[in-house]
């Protein structure tokens, strides 16, 4: 008895052991919400690096973001198309389950079935076959060279889990009757889902059966959606919060000069762009009838002319944003300053307009997402003043995102015909922005299922087909730079700025900020 007695007194005195190294809990806030749980339901970076927490993928990156092993602890490429991944053995679900091959080529199938949005993770015509219960074969119809660029943000599912639940296909965030996934989820992860309240609040606790080695000392993690900016900043002064994303850009100093909270600044990966209806014979939101304005480049050029970049850099976005020429941030392509911008010329814009036949101009319906991006709906609203200076008279419509992306994306057959979007390429290549993004689509999404202007110029595709499989870097920089020019001079998807990663955290916190702005739980530790 004496002997216990001194051990519980040593470890109070000692500030309590083990116990409260793993006491803390991280309380963090978003502007928009956490709606499903399902990893397939929305290819949106904040929904997929939170789900990340809790499901996991055959690879996952550092915080240098370097690709390193995750559920694969190796891999291989056995012939030009055919990659074997060596499964990590003795890994389960959070349900006590096994993780085995049979997960990996069910979540294969799933990502790319009907509902899923992250079809492109994986090429349509790929197979994946079991070796054995922990070996996966891909085999390709061609080289790929980056086929596991993009693989953290796909989540290996438990087949079991979903038979049993009644989700083997994804549903679009927003569906009315939701599967299990949606509400439940069922990961191998560094953490556990404890509750679930979409778009409100979500609760989660470590995992002490993870594979990995945390290097957290939380014992509990809160997320809550606080939509409003004065409110989100209010609750990470006082504490009510740890962390906020992102920090208002104009309450930034004020962070900085609090007690108890500092502001994490650096540039962020994302790219920020506008998106024309160039594919519809007739615009959805348009007074002009029986035609396409934007069909004509001039017209897209147009656009791109009337908008002054560096005014939105400024004002709207207190310069903390990088004006960009291309699809993606120049920390990613080392000929990014190549390529540059059309430059601000509203006379020159009001030219093109009067020779594609639109001298009086026209109204446009604009989406916008209003709880996505760093001042989203300010920045339309600016491109909405900017292009009434060439006659265009903008409506905008500003959507929560899971509205925003239900409506514009294929779950609603884009249902837009001028919006704004933001992206970073989880493959942190070209390649990945590319076919996502910029490829030819048809009206169901098949092909460029993010290209959400229905852009499309067939030589692009087959340069982006040749960038896929091409090994010499110095002739794959040679066509990545052509596709760029290229949609320059067509003005097909007009590129505004990097956005800057700016959040608000608590000085007893200790966080990484990755520059792709995915939050991970398990090197978070509070002071």
């Amino acid at each position: 008895m004496i002997r216990r007695l001194l051990v519980l007194a040593c470890v109070i005195l000692c500030g309590g052991g083990a116990s409260a190294a793993s006491s803390a809990t991280f309380r963090f806030a978003f502007q928009g919400g956490l709606n499903s749980l399902d990893p397939y339901s929305l290819n949106e970076t904040f929904t997929l690096g939170v789900l990340g927490n809790v499901v996991e993928g055959l690879v996952k990156r550092d915080k240098d973001l370097k690709i390193v092993p995750a559920l694969a602890e190796r891999w291989e490429v056995v012939e030009p198309t055919r990659w074997r991944f060596h499964l990590r053995k003795g890994v389960k679900f959070h349900d006590g389950s096994p993780f085995t091959a049979d997960d990996v080529v069910f979540s294969a199938e799933r990502a790319r079935a009907p509902g899923s949005h992250v079809k492109n993770r994986i090429p349509a015509d790929a197979k994946v076959v079991k070796v054995d219960d922990h070996t996966v074969d891909f085999i390709l119809t061609q080289p790929n060279p980056t086929l596991h660029f993009e693989w953290e943000s796909w989540h290996i599912l438990s087949r079991r889990w979903a038979e049993a639940n009644g989700a083997l296909n994804a549903q679009p965030a927003t569906a009315t009757a939701l599967n299990a996934f949606a509400l439940k989820v069922n990961g191998t992860g560094a953490f556990v889902v404890t509750s679930h309240e979409p778009g409100v609040k979500t609760t989660f606790r470590p995992n002490p059966d993870w594979w990995g080695k945390p290097e957290h000392n939380l014992s509990e993690v809160v997320f809550q959606t606080i939509a409003g900016d004065a409110t989100r900043v209010a609750a990470l002064l006082s504490g009510e919060v740890d962390m906020i994303d992102p920090l208002p850009l104009q309450d930034i100093d004020r962070v900085k000069a609090g007690a108890k909270t500092t502001a994490l600044i650096k540039p962020e990966l994302r790219t920020i762009f506008l998106n024309m209806d160039s594919m519809r014979d007739e615009l959805l939101y348009s007074s002009v009838k029986g035609r396409n304005p934007f069909k004509d480049a001039r017209v897209r050029r147009a656009f791109y002319q009337a908008i002054d970049i560096e005014a939105i850099r400024a004002k709207v976005m207190r310069g903390l944003a990088s004006p960009t020429a291309i699809m993606i941030s120049p920390l990613l392509f080392a000929r990014a300053g190549e390529i540059k911008r059309w430059p601000y010329d509203v006379a020159a814009a009001r030219r093109l307009m009067s020779e594609a036949g639109y001298a009086d101009g026209f109204e446009l319906g604009m989406d916008c997402p209003n709880d996505r991006y760093v001042n989203d709906e300010k920045i339309c609203q600016a491109v909405a003043a900017m292009l009434a200076r060439i006659g265009v008279k903008v409506t905008l419509n500003a959507l929560p995102k899971a509205k925003f992306f239900e409506k514009v994306g294929p779950t609603r057959k884009y249902d837009t015909s001028f919006n704004l979007l933001g992206w970073t390429p989880s493959s942190l290549d070209s390649w990945g922005v590319l076919n996502n993004v910029v490829r030819c689509r048809d009206k169901d999404g098949k092909g460029g299922t993010f290209n959400f202007g229905g852009y499309c110029n067939p030589e692009i595709d087959r340069l982006i087909d040749r960038i896929l499989v091409e090994q010499d870097v110095k002739v794959r920089d040679d066509m990545i730079a052509r596709v760029y020019q290229t949609l320059r001079e067509d003005a097909g998807i007009l590129p505004l700025h990097q956005q800057s990663l700016v959040w608000g955290v608590a000085r007893n916190v200790d966080i990484v900020q990755r520059e792709d702005s995915q939050i991970r739980f398990e090197w978070i530790r509070k002071r």
